[in-house]
């Protein structure tokens, strides 16, 4: 019984292990191609995505979501100085579902979030991106390559977050 146990163990670390390597290698992957909205209703093509020619961060979503609308809130309170900055945009990727959709525009509209906000009601283009939990954020370079990733949020993340955006704008 204690063999079946440590061998579970074990197997979930691979499980991990190689996660992470994978992770890696799509780092480097672009946006896939997967047709969501826009808050007006308006079709977006996400591998259409960009900032032109400038760095931008994706950010993974939901109205019920606490570490989301924390993390939100604190890149808000810095948005303003981060596009002087460095000409960073946000660009904040809601997956509530079909149902929750109406509570976006209320959330965002509440929170004061000054963002370019999409809706995947289906989450197409998290599981495209293989994105398991949220928050979830990305950093995209200017050429439309995923060069961060990063999951979950505690206070301080968007420290790191704006580091990467610095280096790839060469500050």
């Amino acid at each position: 019984m204690r063999k079946v146990v440590i061998f579970k163990w074990m197997a979930k670390c691979l499980l991990w292990f190689y996660a992470g390597i994978l992770n890696v290698g799509v780092a480097q992957a672009q946006l896939p191609h997967v047709v969501i909205k826009d808050m007006s209703g308006k079709s977006v093509s996400t591998d259409t995505l960009n900032n032109q020619g400038k760095p931008f961060v994706v950010d993974f979503f939901a109205t019920w979501c606490k570490p989301c609308n924390r993390e939100l809130d604190a890149i808000s309170e810095v948005y303003e100085d981060w596009q002087q900055e460095t000409g960073v945009k946000i660009i904040a990727v809601s997956i509530d579902q079909a149902h929750n959709i109406n509570k976006v525009k209320p959330l965002v509209d509440n929170h004061g979030w000054d963002y370019e906000v999409l809706l995947d009601p289906n989450s197409d283009f998290r599981r495209a991106l293989g994105i398991q939990q949220i928050p979830y954020t990305l950093v995209v370079d200017g050429k439309g390559k995923i060069v961060y990733r990063h999951q979950g949020y505690t206070d301080g993340d968007e420290i790191e977050l704006i580091e990467k955006v610095k280096e790839l704008v060469g500050l």
